[in-house]
Order: C-alpha cells, then structure tokens, then sequence
C-alpha cells in the first residue's frame, strides 16, 4: 500500500491525461479519423493565432478560481458540488448591480460589482457550510439542490428585471466596454480576444488563497479540520466554525468566477437553461490538480486548450467536438481511478526489477564460470 502512494501526484496526473488523450485518439481511429491530424488541428486551433491564446486565458479564468474554491472546501473535507449555482448568483449580481448604476465611476462601480458578485457566491456557499455544521446536512445532497435553487431562481430574477435593462424578455442589455472588465490594451494585445481584467484578478485571487490556506492559522485550521475533525477538535480547533469558513472562501472564490464572467466575457446576463458548465469543469480542474494550488493553472491551461481548440477542429478535420468532451471524461476517470494507475506503475517497476535481477544473476554467473576456467 504504501508504494502505490509513494508515487508523485504530478506523475499520476500526467499519465491520466495521456489516457485519456489516448482513449480520444482510438475513437477517432474507430471513427475514420486520423488521431494525429485530429491533436494538431486541436492545438493549432487553441494556439495557433494570439486571438485564440486570448480566448484560452480567458477561458482559464473563471476556472482557476472555481477550481481553488473547490481545492478549498475539499481541504476542510467537503465536496462543494454548488460551485455552478455560486458561480450564477454571482454573475448575476455582480451584473445587476452595474446595469442599476450606469453614470456611476467605473473606478467604483467595477470593483464594488465584483465584491458584490463575490459576496452573492459566499452567501450561497455559507448557506450548505452552516446546514452541514449546525444539523450535519450533507453538503453533497444541500449544494446539488442550491444549484437548482440557484439556475431556477436566477432566471426568474433576470426575467423579472426592469424594461429598461432588458434587450429581450430573456437577456439583458450589453454593458459598455468602460463599465465592464474589459481593457483595451489586454484586447489588441490578443488580436482583439475577449482576454480581461478578470485574468489577472484570478491570478491574485489564487496566490492570496494559496497564502492562507498555506502560510497562515486560518489555512492551517482548515486543513487540520479535514484531515482530522476529532483531533482538531482536541486541539482546541472549532471544527463547526472552520466548516462554515471554508465553504463560505469556497463560494466566494465561485462568486468571483461569476463576476468575471458577466463583467468581462459575455457583458450581461441572460437565462441559463442549465447551471454554468465552469463550476463543473473547475472541479475537474481541482481533481487533476491533485491538491496543488499551482497545478490549478496547468490544468486550467489543459483544459482551456481542449475547449477552445475543439471548435476548431471539425472545420479542419471533421472531428466533432463532442470528441472533445469525451477525451475530457476520459481524463477525469483516470484521475479518479489513479488507484489503478499507481497499481500499473507497481507492476511496471516490479518488472523492471526482476528483469534487472535477472540480467545481474546471468552477470554473476558467466563470471563464475570464467573462474571456474
């Protein structure tokens, strides 16, 4: 046991991503494509114009910041399944608010729009943080619920806005470029890609939360919660406290993702017909980071590139995107079947030992025989 988990994350990580790459690449060969054809139009695609590179940090935003949210709740031994439904209180917030106060100074209205979707996402994760401490509500179960509470309720909200900020019964009115987290220099740098503000502000957001759930009590406590409610306790740890803290940062970072995304990607709001997908894919972001805060920004970067190099590949070379999604499962089976994967890498270097065990006894014995001579 111990040797299948002395192998490193990053090791297990890497070979579940070449699975499931490799499971894409035989189902493009089942289908009549070929793989190689299919990769190279999918990196090309990604990363073959600045325009594209934009797109892909832009994607990468708010999935770095669902993806520490979920790394968060998951420290303090939680599985936060609302980041989706966090994710859309928070747009909508945060949206809202700069459509209720146009004429406002963007250099006030812009960050109080954030903090606002931010503190739209905390809300919406305290709530699953204080029902599992007070009652021992699954959090599971009570975010699942949230999420639809969330989509359903979020829609009405939005369809009930006032005339004024309405372009459709369904979709708000697009916010100027000066009201929102656009700037220009981040544009023209890409080629005129949808690259923000919010980037930047994931990046910080990152780096802060890695700050204080790695170097600070807060972050300790949390951590010591997960990995053992009974001892922390002991310890003089409030364990009811640190649940709620930790669901509570959870959705805020959840709420800032949604705050991006209304403010600097798609700039208003409009009815969703199912929960926004980054709160899923930023907890597959988490899960093939393995823990590791700085893992969240290669994974981003991975899956960034598979999403935004697939709508580039059927106009090249006719693999449909669904593909995409699939190679996507695919990876994050093998993340959580990395018990195997470690199993695999036991066998291998058991063989490898007896090979080696082997050719030194063959070694051992020619000599013997020269001696022998």
């Amino acid at each position: 046991m111990n040797k299948i988990n002395s192998y490193s994350t990053g090791l297990v990580a890497a070979l579940a991503v070449f699975f499931g790459l490799l499971v894409g690449a035989i189902i493009m060969l089942a289908s009549g494509f070929n793989p190689v054809t299919g990769y190279i139009s999918l990196i090309q695609s990604a990363l073959g114009s600045s325009l594209n590179i934009g797109e892909v940090l832009r994607a990468m935003t708010p999935l770095i910041l669902t993806a520490a949210g979920f790394l968060v709740a998951q420290a303090a031994g939680f599985f936060n399944i609302g980041l989706s439904g966090q994710v859309w209180v928070g747009w909508i917030a945060s949206t809202w608010f700069v459509l209720a106060n146009q004429g406002m100074n963007p250099w006030i209205l812009i960050p109080v729009a954030v903090i606002i979707g931010a503190l739209g996402g905390a809300i919406m994760g305290f709530i699953p943080g204080w029902l599992r401490a007070q009652f021992g509500a699954s959090e599971v179960i009570t975010t699942i619920m949230l999420n639809y509470i969330a989509l359903y309720g979020g829609n009405a909200i939005v369809q009930g806005l006032p005339n004024k900020m309405m372009a459709t019964t369904d979709m708000t009115k697009t916010l100027d470029a000066s009201d929102s987290l656009r700037w220009d220099f981040l544009s023209n740098l890409t080629g005129g890609s949808r690259l923000n503000i919010g980037f930047l502000i994931a990046l910080i957001a990152l780096l802060a939360i890695w700050f204080v759930m790695k170097r600070t009590t807060l972050g300790f406590e949390i951590r010591a919660v997960g990995l053992n409610p009974n001892a922390a306790r002991y310890a003089g740890m409030s364990a009811k406290r640190n649940a709620i803290t930790a669901m509570t940062i959870s959705g805020l970072l959840a709420g800032l993702a949604g705050a991006t995304e209304g403010l600097g990607t798609y700039l208003n709001i409009f009815s969703q017909s199912a929960a926004p997908q980054v709160g899923y894919d930023g907890m597959a972001v988490a899960l093939l980071a393995s823990g590791s805060f700085l893992g969240i920004i290669f994974a981003g970067f991975l899956f960034s590139v598979l999403s935004v190099g697939g709508l580039g590949m059927p106009l090249a070379t006719g693999v449909p995107t669904e593909l995409v999604s699939v190679v996507t499962a695919s990876i994050i089976f093998f993340i959580g079947a990395n018990y195997l994967i470690r199993l695999i890498l036991v066998k291998l270097d058991e063989d490898d030992s007896k090979d080696k065990g082997k050719q030194k006894k063959h070694k051992t014995t020619k000599a013997d025989q020269k001696e022998a001579k």
